[in-house]
């Protein structure tokens, strides 16, 4: 007897694994180059600075790995807004792949441009 597993839980991980990431990473991001570096009070880093922080493979898959459970967390986000909301639950599947395809194109070019 084969059981059917459900892909649902695996998708419910990814949305909370982004949210967590979103929730540590991007405060901090928005304090410094939106308020702190423009008031002057943070020096901005020089173009080479940043050149050799992602040069770093370490640092390049930290950056696709949280830009991939972002974007899975605001597709999974999208995906039940839009059947609440808008009234699309009988297009479900069509809205959940083009939700998580968006995402998972999103990963893929992240990994294009940094590797």
């Amino acid at each position: 007897m084969t059981v059917r597993r459900r892909l649902e839980p695996y998708l419910w991980l990814l949305f909370s694994g982004g949210g967590v990431v979103a929730a540590l990473t991007l405060p901090v991001l928005v304090l410094l180059f939106g308020v702190l570096m423009p008031l002057g009070v943070v020096a901005w880093p020089s173009a080479a600075h940043l050149r050799a922080l992602v040069d770093a493979p370490l640092v390049r898959g930290a950056v696709v790995v949280a830009l991939t459970l972002c974007l899975f967390h605001a597709a999974h986000r999208i995906r039940f807004t839009s059947e609440e909301l808008l009234g699309l639950r009988r297009w479900d599947a069509l809205v959940a792949v083009l939700c998580y395809g968006a995402a998972v194109a999103g990963g893929v070019t992240a990994i294009t441009l940094l590797f």
